[in-house]
C-alpha cells in the first residue's frame, strides 16, 4: 500500500515575492508530491506550505527546499510576526494514508539526521517524534527564536537531536515533527489594541489556564490594520472551532469590540468543519444534512464561522 502523508514545511519568508516562487519551484521536479498550496503573510513574513505525497518522495523533496532556502534566506535579516527559530522553521508529517503515526516518526528521523549530515542545519524533534517530554511542544523548543537559540543550543538540556550544539548562522535550527492534524486559525478584532487582545489569547490557551489542546497568542497585522488571535488547535475533537470563536467572541463583547472574521492557514479536514456547523445548526433548530457537500460546507462555514478567504481547495478532502 502507498504511504501517503501530508507535509506542512513553514518557511521565514513571506514579502519577497520572486524569493517565494523560487523557493516553491523546487517541488515541480517531484512527480509524486503534490502542491496543495502555499500561504504568504507579509506581517508574519512567512510562507506556509502544503503538500501531500508519498513518504519517501516527500523526504527527497524537502532535502531539495532545505538546500534552496539555505541560499535564499538569512535570518540575520528577518523579522516578522510570527516566532521563528529557522530559516525553514518547521516540518511536520501527518500520516493520511496507509501509513501510520509510528512509520511518519521513523520517516521524520531520517529526514532530520539527512539535514544535520548533508547541510550542518540542527534539527530539534516534536511533537509524536519528541525525544523527551518538554520537546513535544513546539512552542517550548522555540522560546527564544532565531536570536536566543545562539546560545539556548549550547545548554546541555537543549543540545538538538541531530547535529551539532552549533546553530547553523544564517539559517539556524529546524523544528522536525510528526503529528495529527493541527488546525492553524486566527481570528481578526477590530482593534488595534495588542494587549486587550492579548487577554483573549490568554481565556482560550491551554497554558493560561484555558481551553486544553490550545496555543494561542495575539498579533498585530500592519498591513490590515487590526489584530489577531493567532492560534493551533492541537486537538480539534477535544475542542472544537466553534467553541473557540464563541469564546473569543464573547471576550471581545464587554470592550465593544468588533469580531467580524476568521481564517483558516492551510488545510483543514471536513470533520472539523462539520462539528462546528453540526452546533450552529442545532442552534438554529435545523436538522444537519447527512449529505452535505463540500461546496455547502464552504457557504455555510463562512455563514457560521465567518471565515475569509476560504474554498474548497482548502478541504483536505478536496484532493483524496
Amino acid at each position: 500500500m502507498t504511504k501517503i502523508v501530508e507535509c506542512v514545511p513553514n518557511f521565514s519568508e513571506g514579502r519577497d515575492k520572486e524569493k517565494i516562487e523560487k523557493i516553491i519551484s523546487v517541488f515541480e521536479k517531484h512527480e509524486k508530491i503534490k502542491l496543495i498550496n502555499y500561504e504568504a503573510d507579509t506581517d508574519y513574513n512567512r510562507t506556509v506550505v502544503t503538500l501531500i505525497g508519498e513518504a519517501d518522495a516527500m523526504v527527497v523533496a524537502l532535502l531539495d527546499m532545505v538546500e534552496i532556502v539555505m541560499n535564499e534566506i538569512d535570518l540575520n535579516n528577518h523579522s516578522g510576526e510570527h516566532a521563528r527559530m529557522g530559516a525553514i522553521d518547521v516540518i511536520p508529517f501527518i500520516p493520511i494514508s496507509g501509513i501510520t503515526m509510528s512509520e511518519c516518526v521513523t520517516y521524520v528521523n531520517v529526514l532530520a539526521e539527512k539535514i544535520s549530515d548533508i547541510y550542518n542545519i540542527p534539527c530539534f524533534m516534536y511533537a509524536e517524534a519528541a525525544k523527551e517530554e518538554k520537546r513535544i511542544s513546539l512552542p517550548n523548543i522555540r522560546k527564544g527564536e532565531f536570536e536566543g537559540m545562539k546560545e539556548k543550543i549550547k545548554l546541555p538540556e537543549w543540545k538538538p537531536d541531530y547535529g551539532k550544539q552549533e546553530i547553523h548562522p544564517t539559517f539556524g535550527v529546524i523544528g522536525v515533527g510528526a503529528r495529527d492534524f493541527l488546525v492553524a486559525y486566527n481570528i481578526d478584532i477590530l482593534t488595534t489594541d495588542e494587549k486587550k487582545t492579548g487577554s483573549f489569547a490568554k481565556a482560550i490557551r491551554q497554558s493560561s489556564g484555558g481551553f486544553q489542546y490550545i496555543q494561542a497568542g495575539p498579533v498585530f497585522l500592519e498591513n490590515k490594520g487590526h489584530t489577531q488571535v493567532t492560534m493551533n488547535i492541537l486537538n480539534f475533537k477535544k475542542n472544537p472551532i466553534y467553541r473557540i470563536f464563541e469564546t473569543v467572541k464573547m471576550e471581545a463583547k464587554r470592550y465593544h469590540m468588533e469580531v467580524p472574521s476568521a481564517e483558516i492557514v492551510g488545510l483543514i479536514p471536513k470533520d472539523a468543519l462539520i462539528r462546528s456547523l453540526k452546533y450552529y445548526y442545532s442552534v438554529d433548530d435545523i436538522e444537519f444534512p447527512e449529505d452535505i457537500t463540500l461546496h455547502e460546507i464552504v457557504r455555510m462555514s463562512e455563514r457560521y464561522l465567518k471565515l475569509r478567504d476560504f474554498s474548497v481547495d482548502k478541504i483536505i478532502e478536496y484532493f483524496l
